[in-house]
């Protein structure tokens, strides 16, 4: 496990993500029920008892708030300090035979802290060209610590480009005489294989303290106000203005909770971020209009309270569709795992859900619900065992080769 940094810091680039819209994320249709059959498996494996030994040690350093979904959120684990503004923040967990230490912070710095261990999985922002630039240092740095044998073997989780021009890390891949061995990749990418690339979830915007959310008596049995929510910013001439213009027709706006901007806000304040909260935890649908990609924060925020989102299911441009083994996309990821939402190609289909909405009893919405949070439970769980499964077969046996 690495050390604290040591001494004195230089004041490193502060690494708040500036995610600049809101969206997002995502297997093959086709391999559904092998990818089934392997989670099934590894879930097998992953469980039996090791008696306490872990011989597998991997360290995580998150250099982007998606690492918070992924520590927090996916594998359950808590950091010290608990203060998120903290420059060095740590923990670690235990899954199956593998040991995970996790390291966070502005204090994380490429040449700051000590690298004793021998398998990294690197957490970096690649949606936009600045971060690029930062994350290429990470990687320069991590591909040296590889070459002088100080590291064994390297894997990278990244957010990347919402049009899925992920170009420029190309040549740190293994296959291209690079040293990343596997590449966990946000967006329906067509690098996907499920052999050295794998689609990884965006999850919910961590970098705007979106919390853990446990599920209460209360979140799954009282009736909800509303029977749907849309708090976002609505732009010119996009598919979210005209999802308001649908719910004005109908008067359905004074049954949902609709707050609209004209200008996307990169950070909540306590008041906006409660308001957003308690919009999802009093909504019975969450309507996830596209953005600049698809897949969006929004469908997991709603998961964690139990909102069904209802997703606007169109392609978005740029070249995350591009080609013809991806026919599911987008949102492959959510798909191949039957994913309890509502998939539509166009916001004039709203209205009958909404009529149809509400029809449905408070008992069947209790359920509905429990099916909700019980799916989005078992999706992150079987993505730290597919993980973790991942890790193991490709790093172990690479050490045999």
């Amino acid at each position: 496990m690495a050390a604290g940094p040591g001494g004195a810091l230089p004041a490193p680039a502060p690494d708040q993500s500036t995610l600049r819209s809101e969206e997002w994320n995502p297997w093959e249709v086709d391999e559904k029920n092998e990818q089934r059959h392997r989670f099934k498996t590894s879930l097998q494996i992953l469980n039996k008892p090791t008696k306490g030994k872990t011989d597998f040690r991997v360290q995580i350093w998150g250099k982007a708030a998606i690492g918070l979904y992924l520590w927090e959120h996916i594998f359950e684990g808590s950091l010290d300090p608990a203060d998120v503004t903290a420059q060095w923040r740590e923990g670690n967990t235990i899954v199956g035979r593998t040991h995970y230490s996790f390291i966070t912070g502005p204090g994380v710095v490429p040449g700051y802290f000590s690298v004793d261990v021998n398998n990294v999985v690197l957490i970096l922002n690649g949606r936009e060209k600045a971060k690029v630039f930062y994350a290429t240092q990470w990687l320069l740095y991590a591909q040296n610590l590889v070459q002088t044998r100080q590291l064994q073997h390297l894997a990278v989780v990244l957010l990347g480009s919402e049009q899925c021009s992920n170009e420029w890390i190309s040549r740190f891949l293994r296959k291209n005489g690079g040293s990343v061995e596997l590449l966990f990749l946000v967006y329906d990418s067509p690098w996907v294989n499920d052999v050295d690339v794998f689609q990884w979830p965006l999850g919910v915007a961590t970098y705007r303290n979106f919390p853990v959310v446990e599920a209460s008596w209360s979140m799954l049995h009282n009736e909800r106000p509303y029977l749907c929510n849309f708090l976002g910013t609505v732009y010119e001439n996009s598919s979210r203005q005209a999802l308001m213009n649908i719910l004005k027709q109908d008067g359905n706006d004074k049954l949902c909770w609709v707050s609209a901007r004209e200008q996307w806000q990169p950070q909540e304040t306590n008041e906006s971020l409660k308001s957003y909260q308690d919009a999802l935890l009093q909504s019975d649908l969450t309507l996830c209009p596209a953005g600049v990609n698809t897949e969006c924060y929004r469908i997991y925020e709603a998961c964690s309270y139990g909102s069904v989102p209802v997703v606007e299911d169109v392609m978005t441009a740029g070249s995350c569709g591009n080609t013809s083994a991806h026919h599911s996309a987008p949102l492959q990821l959510l798909k191949s795992v039957d994913a309890p939402f509502i998939f539509i190609k166009s916001w004039k289909e709203l209205p009958a859900i909404l009529e149809k909405e509400k029809t449905i009893i408070l008992q069947e919405k209790i359920q509905r619900r429990k099916m909700l949070l019980h799916w989005y439970q078992n999706f992150k769980t079987e993505l730290k065992m597919r993980f973790t499964n991942i890790l193991e077969s490709s790093f172990l046996m690479n050490n045999k080769g």
